[in-house]
């Protein structure tokens, strides 16, 4: 049962997210190379269309539903855009290289982590979407630290949008879906509550190592109403935050 505290703030900052819209990843820096992200308000409108690394969101909100492949890559099936689909375009980048994701201006109420997750595709990239299927392994992850900060929104907000992993140094060339993604956590005392912001880039993998995990998730999947973190109440919960989905893969560090 949520506090009142919990429901008049929520409330108050639903109708705010309303008006102020929520967000995205716009660019992507891999290593010292910028790439734009799709961008939902000017991409579908340019004839031929912009060629992106990155694949299609429907727009800045959030996917709430945990059940629906657009929790995967982003997606609105309730309008009709059923998950997403392939981009175009493959960025290369070395293993060991830092990735830099720039997300628009995101709400200080949208408290919650930051993960990133890894897939390995197969076959072209740019033909191939995982479906249901277990490819996904966790490279970062950032909650609440010891002085109850929050990786969205303090962290993010005080580096202007900008969290920054690292592609593992010894994973196996290849190509890959990066999964990144923040939780919002403002209405999250009870499911639905959270709010899933994915964005998913093509790579081409570079390097000598030889390093893959053995252990995968899926989306829709990895996350359900009992997973932890995923029901969780921001107002009223002092300790630490169990960040939802599996361990950190660290094989290829």
């Amino acid at each position: 049962m949520p506090s009142l505290v919990s429901v008049v703030v929520s409330a108050c900052l639903l109708f705010a997210a309303q008006v102020a819209g929520h967000g995205y990843v716009q660019e992507i820096t891999l290593g010292s190379t910028k790439h734009t992200g799709y961008l939902p308000y000017s991409d579908p409108y340019y004839n031929p269309p912009l060629q992106r690394i990155v694949r299609k969101i429907p727009g800045n909100g959030p996917v709430e539903d945990l059940s629906l492949i657009d929790v995967q890559c982003n997606g609105w099936s309730a309008g009709g855009v059923v998950g997403s689909t392939p981009a175009p375009l493959v960025a290369t980048v070395a293993a060991g290289a830092t990735v830099k994701f720039n997300w628009t201006e995101w709400p200080d109420s949208h408290r919650g982590p930051v993960i990133t997750y890894m897939a390995r595709a197969p076959s072209d990239i740019t033909k191939w979407n995982p479906g249901n299927g277990a490819v996904w392994f966790k490279i970062d992850q950032s909650g609440k630290d010891a002085s109850g900060k929050w990786a969205a929104a303090d962290t993010l907000v005080a580096n202007k949008g900008i969290y920054t992993t690292r592609i593992p140094p010894k994973l196996r060339p290849g190509q890959y879906i990066i999964r990144h993604e923040i939780l919002a956590l403002h209405a999250a005392w009870s499911y639905p509550g959270v709010q899933v912001y994915p964005s998913c880039i093509q790579v081409e993998v570079t390097g000598s190592g030889n390093a893959l995990p053995t252990s995968f998730v899926s989306f829709p999947g990895a996350y359900t109403a009992q997973t932890p973190g995923i029901v969780y109440d921001v107002y009223t919960n002092t300790g630490a935050y169990p960040i939802p989905g599996p361990a950190v893969w660290t094989g290829g560090n």
